[in-house]
């Protein structure tokens, strides 16, 4: 019973990082880059636009349920048994509450906050808006990295996690 929780827990988990870090993937790639091609009085409200919409219930429930999730498998992790698994969760779970939770609390919303009260068409938003491309992107760039490992831990912690490989996997 323990071990089919952890492995829907784990799943779900593995499967949040990714959505999460395909998310931050393509501001990293490309959506920056977009923005940063335009003037500051089309990239700053275009942006002001998204950090609007991206408050919704899609993408708010991923990433905060796998927030919530990889603090119990965290918890699980040390909790449980030791297993081969234990120290893929564990890095699973610090690698997406450090590494893309607290980043975006701390680094890209801080950010967001500020942008969000400029004057498009003001006399410093063009240096405000390369300040802001710049300093937004090297955290999304921190977010993206860390949300693909904590996907690839958990991905060998339920590859390694014995109830499960004794039965050839999941």
């Amino acid at each position: 019973m323990m071990a089919q929780f952890v492995a829907i827990a784990g799943t779900m988990t593995l499967l949040g990082s990714a959505l999460i870090a395909g998310v931050f993937f393509a501001f990293s790639s490309f959506i920056m880059k977009a923005l940063g091609a335009v003037s500051s009085s089309q990239g700053i409200p275009s942006m002001q636009s998204i950090n609007i919409v991206v408050i919704n219930r899609s993408f708010l429930g991923v990433f905060f349920g796998t927030a919530a999730l990889s603090l119990l498998m965290a918890g699980l992790a040390v909790a449980g048994p030791a297993s081969p698994a234990t120290p893929l969760f564990l890095g699973g779970a610090i690698a997406y509450i450090g590494g893309t939770f607290l980043v975006t609390v701390f680094g890209n919303v801080p950010l967001n906050n500020q942008l969000a009260v400029i004057n498009p068409g003001g006399a410093a938003s063009g240096d405000t808006w390369k300040r802001y491309q710049d300093r937004w992107t090297k955290w999304n760039h921190v977010r993206t990295a860390a949300a693909t490992l904590s996907a690839l831990l958990y991905m060998g912690a339920l590859l390694q996690y014995p109830a499960l490989s004794q039965h050839g996997g999941i």
